[in-house]
């Protein structure tokens, strides 16, 4: 079959496997193929077991692969063939050297632009989907320029602004796309053909064109709004446990305000994931970098008050537990950092188990789909054991800890799980999704965040 436009993309993780599979499952007269040099994980995407748990995510996959959705190790043969090349390769924060703990390490997209110039063989449209520092269109630029073929290059920003646990929800109809290139004639070109392609299930108006430099910031600046409400109502929380107010009633009733809305204002154990702290961190040290300290400090106290949420919620447990949790089971009811996902990156649950553990609890880790990446992420720590099902890490257990707000919690038969445990038996509601009254009633103390303690202590 001849196809209208070949589409690669460059990294097959939790952003480019999606947002291929949706592009192939909307354009099949685009022919896409996905390359990682991670031969594991395209092997796992062509089986109907992904690398990546996603909601609706399996589905798509099937529809297109092998029509016109593709995946492959062979990089170079995936950069000749394609017209325009998505650049999905992995931006972590750095941990050594200069900027380490708040800049972005580009070793991996600087080595992904070499490639590109290296076998490319044509013109190409060079779309940044990876999460970057504002004005690194222009470093991969300067490489592209580099060709001694005499091949133009244009390059694109095109950031995702997707919720893991709802990826393939937010790719089919998402709030906005947004593209950002050059304002020049080939510049406008470009970003009118990135844009040709999403507006086969977008609706025109969602399709925000801008300069590339706003395109590159607006990803960092949307992650810090969302993180900085979380961390608001977080700091909130605190106050009401000492006031005796109900964050929960807080948040109803700033919510009602149709200037602010009701999204991200539910307290909980802190934010996690790949995006936020990293990307507030990547703003902070941006400007830092152009002398704007006042505005880094602003941002830096947000990462600082979901730290402190954190650690906050190990001092409840270790207090109200009579001070110590030495030789007591706890679990640890979800892992992942948020519910509808597998993904453990900058989870709260790792902070909690290493600070528990440290404490000398036992502890038993649940969780639907993130245990494979538990065992990782506490590799070699003593003390912790593993369990999918939640009534049997009750067992003999003295406190359960809510980390992750996986809707199946809410449905637990909790006088079984009473019944199973040690007493005096604890609950500590790090995403207050339970009902605390009920559990109060079957015999649990009970210590949500933000919200009174119920407990059967005179």
């Amino acid at each position: 079959m001849k196809f209208a436009k070949n589409i690669l993309c460059i990294g097959a993780g939790y952003v480019g496997g999606p947002t291929m599979a949706v592009i192939a499952a909307k354009c099949p007269d685009y022919k896409v193929t996905v390359v990682d040099i991670n031969a594991e994980r395209i092997r796992a995407w062509q089986t109907d077991e992904l690398p990546i748990f996603e909601p609706g995510l399996l589905e798509v996959v099937q529809a297109a692969r092998g029509r016109n959705l593709f995946f492959s190790t062979d990089i170079a043969a995936g950069i000749r063939s394609a017209d325009i090349i998505f650049v999905s390769v992995n931006t972590p924060t750095k941990t050594f050297g200069h900027g380490a703990g708040m800049a972005s390490d580009l070793q991996y997209w600087e080595k992904t632009a070499h490639e590109i110039e290296k076998y490319a063989d044509g013109p190409k449209i060079i779309v940044e989907k990876s999460t970057l520092p504002v004005r690194t269109a222009e470093a991969m630029e300067h490489i592209l320029q580099e060709n001694k073929k005499g091949i133009h290059f244009e390059v694109v920003s095109n950031p995702e602004f997707l919720a893991e646990g709802s990826a393939v929800s937010d790719l089919l109809d998402p709030d906005r796309v947004l593209i950002g290139s050059r304002q020049s004639g080939p510049g406008l070109q470009a970003a009118q053909e990135i844009a040709a392609i999403f507006s086969r299930w977008v609706a025109k108006d969602r399709i925000i064109t801008t300069n590339l430099w706003s395109a590159e910031l607006s990803k960092l600046v949307a992650n810090a709004f969302l993180a900085q409400r979380i961390s608001s109502i977080n700091a909130i929380s605190a106050l009401c446990e000492k006031t005796g107010a109900d964050v929960g009633e807080i948040s109803f009733a700033v919510g009602s305000d149709k200037r602010i809305g009701s999204r991200f204002l539910n307290a909980s154990i802190g934010f996690g994931g790949s995006c936020f702290k990293k990307d507030i961190l990547n703003l902070v040290y941006i400007c830092r970098s152009y002398g704007l300290d006042e505005v880094a400090d602003y941002w830096q106290a947000v990462v600082k008050m979901n730290e402190y949420q954190q650690e906050r919620f190990v001092r409840m447990v270790i207090k109200e537990m009579f001070q110590t949790v030495v030789g007591k089971k706890v679990v640890l009811l979800g892992f992942a950092f948020k519910a509808n996902t597998g993904d453990t990156r900058e989870s709260p649950g790792i902070h909690v188990a290493r600070k528990l553990l440290e404490e000398r609890a036992r502890l038993v880790v649940s969780d639907p789909q993130a245990l494979e990446n538990a065992r990782k992420d506490l590799a070699g720590l003593a003390g912790v054991e593993y369990e999918t099902d939640p009534y049997r890490a009750a067992v003999d257990a003295q406190a359960i800890a809510v980390i992750t707000e996986w809707d199946v919690y809410k449905k637990l038969d909790f006088v079984r799980i009473f019944a199973s445990m040690r007493k005096p038996a604890f609950v500590f509601d790090g995403r207050n999704i339970l009902d605390h009254q009920q559990l109060f009633n079957i015999g649990f103390n009970v210590f949500p965040l933000g919200k009174p303690s119920l407990t059967h202590f005179k």
